[in-house]
């Protein structure tokens, strides 16, 4: 029995291994791509370059043009960041009122926000770039700014309100005795006990508007403003024949910040996802 358990260990090990490796093999070979050569890159699947170049790294960076990708990685985090944090702040609010208060037409509200999330995101795509052109807030980054800070996520929304109503409403009733309002209850008593879903919406948001493409291209105009997306994108289009080293070097410094993020917040993260909003 024991060398039967022991085999099957060892096969279950094996098997997680090998699809370990079949998952991040594409990043290993965009790493080993840094290295090579066109030739290389096009000519062989192998890992490890032939002939490794160390250029590509400081001449991606440089860029081609008159930015750096430096300015475009600061132009992400410029853009991404506000965003991030006005979603949390934002998403919190309306998650705490609709699970704890009771207000009018508050079950069609909950119902109305929701049924935007049906709504398929092309179908808004001229309408909202109509009202942003009116506001005169094309090619900056307050079209993705201000919508987070009116709470216009529904996911996270929806996210919020069903953590929040997994809380026991006891912790409400026991704070009211001790003279809390609404405010300090939130603030005091609710949040410390969402970590999780406050990384979750984090992470999510923060990996959404950092790989956003389709939008950022059509309410950004300026190269100077241009996050990661655009700007590896602008780089490709400079001409038919560039060195690829340096679109997967600066590709790999562009997944950086995502990844790091994901890392950092990985146990409240995968805490979230587990306990789907409720709370022991």
């Amino acid at each position: 029995m024991r060398k039967r358990s022991k085999a099957r260990t060892f096969v279950s090990y094996l098997f997680l291994i090998l699809l370990a490796y079949i998952m991040i093999y594409p990043l290993l070979w965009m790493l080993g791509a840094a290295f090579k050569t066109n030739a290389e890159i096009f000519g062989t699947i192998s890992l490890l370059p032939k002939e490794p170049v160390y250029n590509a790294w400081a001449d991606g960076w440089r860029g081609s043009g008159q930015y750096t990708f430096g300015r475009f990685l600061a132009n992400s985090f410029l853009m991404v960041i506000p965003t991030v944090l006005f979603t949390v702040v934002s998403s919190v609010l309306v998650g705490y009122g609709f699970a704890r208060f009771r207000f009018p037409f508050k079950k069609l509200l909950f119902m109305l926000m929701l049924s935007t999330m049906m709504l398929p995101g092309t179908v808004v795509i001229i309408p909202r770039y109509i009202f942003f052109r009116k506001l005169g807030w094309l090619d900056s980054y307050l079209p993705f700014i201000v919508p987070a800070a009116l709470a216009t996520y529904t996911f996270f929304n929806f996210m919020t309100v069903q953590f929040f109503r997994g809380l026991p409403l006891e912790l409400d009733e026991s704070a009211k005795l001790d003279g809390c309002g609404s405010f300090l209850i939130l603030t005091r008593i609710l949040l410390p006990l969402c970590t999780s879903m406050i990384f979750s919406i984090i992470v999510f948001q923060f990996v959404w508007r950092w790989n956003d493409f389709l939008n950022v291209l059509i309410y950004i105009s300026s190269v100077a403003k241009y996050p990661v997306a655009l700007g590896l994108r602008m780089t490709m289009d400079i001409s038919t024949d560039f060195d690829w080293n340096r679109i997967m070097a600066m590709s790999i410094i562009s997944i950086l910040p995502p990844v790091l993020v994901f890392f950092s917040a990985q146990q409240y993260f995968v805490q979230g996802i587990a306990t789907t909003g409720m709370k022991d």
